[in-house]
């Protein structure tokens, strides 16, 4: 098993991939959304919670030993 920051970093590059995707289906652009608009409709806001997830798992990779 491989960790360690170079992990960690590797990871959250994946969960942004993945959320800039997300909104991009959405018809929207990832960084330029306000809060509000995120919580009020209803597929950003399922984006923003899975990355919320994938951004706290990769928040194991920094603990973990590097090989």
């Amino acid at each position: 098993c491989f960790g360690g920051p170079l992990a960690a970093g590797i990871c959250y590059a994946g969960c942004a991939a993945i959320v800039v995707a997300c909104f991009s289906a959405a018809g929207f652009t990832f960084g330029t959304v306000p809060g509000a608009v995120i919580a009020a409709t209803p597929a950003l806001a399922a984006c923003n919670a899975a990355f919320s997830t994938c951004m706290a798992s990769c928040s194991a990779a920094v603990i973990a030993p590097t090989p």
